[in-house]
C-alpha cells in the first residue's frame, strides 16, 4: 500500500520566497522548501491495483498551463486551535477547473470516493501545536499583504508519502506536464 496524493509543483524562486517569511514561533514546525506545493488531492493509502487506475486516469487529464500567484497568510481550522499556517492562493478559476478535473476523473474512472471536503487551494507552510498566540498574530499581521510574482502551472505530480517521526518523505510517482 502506498500513500498517495496529487499536487501542483512550485518554482524555485517562489519557494525561497515562502521561506523567507519562517520566522521563530514556538510551537510552529516548518515545511522543508522542496515540500512546499499546492495539493489537488490527497488520496490516502492505495494498492498497487488502484495506483495504476489513479496513474492511467492522471494521463488522461488535458489543461492549459496557466499562471496564479500567492497571496497572503493564514492558518486552518478557521474556529479553534490553529493547527495548520497557510500561504493563501490569488483566485484562479483554472487551478480550479484542474482541481475539478481531477476530482472528477478519480472518482468517476478509477473508482475512488468524493472528496468530503471542500477544495482550499493553499500553501501549507507550517504544521503548529500550540503555537504562542502573540507570535502567531504578529507573523499573520505582518505577512497580511504577502505576494508573490505570478508563475506558471504547466503540470502536476502523483506524489507517495511515508509518515516519520521527522516529518513526511514524499517520493514523485510520475509527472504529468502540459
Amino acid at each position: 500500500m502506498q500513500r498517495l496524493f496529487i499536487a501542483a509543483e512550485l518554482p524555485e524562486r517562489i519557494r525561497d520566497e515562502i521561506s523567507d517569511l519562517y520566522e521563530a514561533i514556538p510551537g510552529a514546525r516548518w515545511a522543508e522548501d522542496a515540500k512546499l506545493h499546492i495539493t489537488l488531492r490527497f488520496i490516502g493509502e492505495a494498492d498497487t491495483v488502484t495506483a495504476a487506475r489513479i496513474d492511467s486516469l492522471l494521463r488522461t487529464i488535458t489543461f492549459t498551463p496557466f499562471t496564479l500567484n500567492l497571496k497572503s497568510t493564514g492558518f486552518f481550522p478557521p474556529r479553534g486551535r490553529p493547527r495548520v499556517l497557510w500561504c493563501g492562493i490569488s483566485g484562479s478559476e483554472e487551478l480550479l477547473r484542474l482541481q475539478k478535473q481531477i476530482e472528477r476523473g478519480l472518482t468517476s474512472k478509477a473508482g475512488l470516493p468524493s472528496e468530503d471536503k471542500k477544495f482550499h487551494p493553499h500553501v501549507t507552510i507550517a504544521r503548529l501545536s500550540d503555537a504562542n498566540d502573540e507570535k502567531l498574530a504578529d507573523f499573520l499581521t505582518k505577512n497580511a499583504l504577502f505576494e508573490t510574482e505570478e508563475f506558471m502551472i504547466s503540470g502536476f505530480t502523483l506524489y507517495s508519502s511515508i509518515l516519520r517521526a521527522d516529518g513526511a518523505v514524499y517520493t514523485k510517482e510520475s509527472e504529468y506536464r502540459m
